[in-house]
């Protein structure tokens, strides 16, 4: 048992419809230590990967994205869900749904921070149905960028997501995986890795 998967049985709480409450320390208040400990895993995982930049979408992604990029040296763009008056010029847009909120957003990255060049890490903290990495996916092959990788703190392994995003052929780096859970008994069981 790793780490992250050691506090998620500590603090995480498993509550009805497949959710895992982790907002103690991954996804509301923030354990920075522990995303410092993720950060050096990934950049150990990805140590033969051209990583130039990590991209994630907002909102719970962006602490980990910003710890995990300081072991790569590299900066972190982030896809909004709302075009703001900051945000000038030319975009790139793509649709996502959101298993935790139940909704649609449109995210949006400028055209000035992401072109061919990058070789992109995305990072993210839940990995369910796979539709915001596949908004990411779409957005950097939009700019041409190569995605070199996906960093994601919590794969429910039980959805489709992480087999959907495996099958397209990308490296995918879950540092924990959750088999089952149980509301009920809030009993929480791993795949081995």
């Amino acid at each position: 048992m790793n780490f992250l998967e050691e506090r998620i049985l500590k603090d995480g709480i498993v509550k009805e419809g497949n959710v895992l409450k982790v907002d103690s320390f991954l996804n509301h208040q923030m354990d920075i230590e522990l995303f410092n400990e993720m950060g050096k895993e990934w950049k150990r995982r990805f140590a033969d990967k051209n990583i130039n930049k990590i991209m994630t979408i907002e909102a719970s992604g962006i602490g980990i994205a910003c710890i995990a990029a300081q072991h790569f040296g590299v900066p972190v763009v982030f896809a909004k869900k709302a075009k703001s008056i900051n945000i000038e010029g030319d975009v790139y847009t793509a649709e996502v749904e959101s298993f935790t909120h139940k909704n649609k957003n449109q995210v949006i990255v400028s055209k000035k921070f992401l072109n061919e060049n990058d070789h992109v890490l995305l990072i993210d903290d839940f990995l369910a149905n796979g539709c915001a990495l596949q908004g990411l996916i779409q957005i950097v092959h939009a700019a041409g960028a190569t995605v070199e990788g996906i960093g994601i703190a919590v794969e429910k392994g039980f959805q489709m997501g992480g087999k959907s995003i495996r099958n397209l052929g990308y490296k995918l780096e879950s540092l924990a995986i959750v088999e089952s859970m149980d509301w009920k008994t809030g009993e929480i069981v791993f795949r081995e890795q």
